[in-house]
Formats: C-alpha cells, structure tokens, sequence
C-alpha cells in the first residue's frame, strides 16, 4: 500500500512559500493535495506550525473532521465539513508565515485518523492533539520556508 501523500501546488517540500499565503501577500493558505489516504480512515486533520518561532512554536493552521475522501484543499479554503481551531494569531482558520527575522520553516502535518474528534470550533492544536491520541493511522509532513524581504 502506497504511503500517505501530501503536496503542494504552490512550493515543493522543503522550498520556499511564495509570498501570496503569507502576511506578505493575500494571507491565505496554499493549495494542498492530498493522495493515498488509509482505506479505514474516518477523519483527516491538518496542524501548521512554526517550530522557529522566537517564543516557540507558532500554530498557523489546525483543521480536523476533513472527510477521508478530501483529495484537494484549495489555496483560501478548507473542506466545508472541517472545523478550525484557533491560532497563535488568535483567530479560527489559517495565519500565514509572518517571521520577525530570519527564514523560518512551516511544518504542514496531515494525520488521517480513524475517528472523528469530538471538539468544538476554536479549539487548540493541544486540545487536538490530546484527542487525536490512538488515534492516528498514518501521518504525512509537508515542510516549507519563508524569509521576509
């Protein structure tokens, strides 16, 4: 069986985010594909983070209760049955690289699960985390960078 897959229209693993789906530009997530999903998988969840962060990691993204048939996520969207949790930005939905200084990596993480987590809209990438133990059947990780001008 082939491996959990996810990519990105707009930059390669490990390259560089174009300034459109930063704070840089129109701010909006990239164009996502998702292939290969685990026959038995009941939900997919994304998190996006900022492990360079001068305080830590930063949470761009958390989405969950993305059908296991999502094969596409469109840049400035997300599935209409997913649920966003809130970010470091404090908001619901995506916050897009906005680095004080330096190139700092995002780590897209795609997890296909096989239940749906039972948790409100705005909740944290903890509170997913913590729900998604046991949980995960298989996980896919896209990486990229940006540096502002």
């Amino acid at each position: 069986m082939d491996k959990l897959h996810f990519t990105s229209q707009a930059f390669p693993n490990n390259g560089m985010i174009p300034p459109e789906y930063t704070c840089d530009g129109a701010n909006v997530n990239p164009p996502l594909t998702i292939r290969n999903v685990p026959p038995k998988s009941g939900s997919l969840a994304l998190i996006a983070d900022d492990p360079d962060a001068p305080r830590g990691t930063w949470v761009h993204w958390v989405v969950w209760n993305m059908g296991p048939d999502t094969t596409e996520i469109p840049a400035n969207s997300a599935p209409g049955e997913a649920l966003h949790g809130t970010n470091d930005f404090g908001k619901q939905g995506y916050g897009g690289p906005c680095p004080p200084s330096g190139t700092h990596r995002y780590f897209f993480k795609l997890y296909a699960l096989d239940t749906s987590p039972a948790l409100k809209p705005g909740a944290t990438k903890a509170q997913l985390e913590e729900a998604m133990k046991g949980h995960i059947i298989e996980k896919a990780e896209l990486i990229g960078y940006y540096r502002r001008k």
